[in-house]
């Protein structure tokens, strides 16, 4: 039987990629499952692409010739641009958690399993499909500290009104806490639950992202919001209420 097309618009991955072998082996995959990929040697053929198509996603790696991909990073996340899957040869814990403190919303080490790529490229779309439309999660808003939670569009504001970016895995910890206030959850809790909502939210990252999402909201706020408890894990440590 001749499957049949999908009714949804193909996403625009666009992989950015030195290697002229694993980029094509990359966007070859990743289109033989039904992406529509473009794909760039650097950064200024990435800008070209980025000003030509509407990139949803770009898996990006770290060492580039000319702008590398930490910069890249830091660039596309200040502009509120795509989300970022950040590859790299290097694979020192150092690096990784430069990438997602830059931005990235995950990181893997080369060699890249496409497997596992297109993984953790699904991930992220179920955010972005959630976003445009699908189901909302239990509850449609929260508030906390003055600060404001839409979980439907999946947006974060501050008590001046601002919209504050996160990454999506920075938004399914937040969702996580908001979920159980005032509750010690560990960090394999904290990761059970950002897996079975989907997220794109792996491993040590975890630790990373709470670092990140702490730094954000207490840009905003005198209060500790998120407390680090020694020997057991993280506790959002104010009252949430849902209006």
């Amino acid at each position: 039987m001749t499957p049949q097309p999908s009714l949804l618009p193909a996403r625009h991955i666009l992989v950015v990629e030195d290697d002229t072998q694993l980029r094509e082996q990359v966007t070859a995959y990743l289109a033989d499952h039904g992406f529509q990929v473009h794909a760039a040697a650097d950064a200024r053929a990435m800008d070209r692409l980025l000003a030509q198509a509407p990139i949803d996603l770009v898996v990006l790696d770290l060492m580039l010739p000319g702008e590398d991909g930490l910069s890249i990073c830091r660039r596309l996340s200040a502009d509120g641009g795509p989300a970022i899957i950040m590859v790299s040869a290097m694979g020192e814990e150092i690096d990784r958690v430069l990438g997602l403190e830059l931005g990235a919303d995950d990181y893997l080490p080369k060699p890249v399993s496409p497997r596992e790529l297109l993984a953790r490229v699904r991930a992220v779309f179920r955010r972005l499909e959630e976003v445009r439309g699908g189901a909302p999660r239990k509850g449609k808003a929260y508030q906390f500290q003055g600060f404001v939670v839409d979980a439907l569009r999946r947006q974060l504001r501050a008590p001046n009104g601002a919209t504050i970016l996160l990454t999506s895995g920075e938004f399914s910890l937040l969702s996580a806490f908001l979920d159980h206030p005032q509750r010690i959850l560990s960090r394999d809790q904290l990761l059970d639950i950002a897996r079975g909502d989907e997220s794109e939210v792996f491993d040590r990252a975890v630790d990373v992202q709470i670092s990140r999402l702490r730094r954000k909201l207490h840009a905003c706020s005198d209060t500790e919001i998120i407390k680090t408890v020694r020997g057991a894990g993280y506790m959002f440590d104010v009252a949430v209420t849902r209006p």
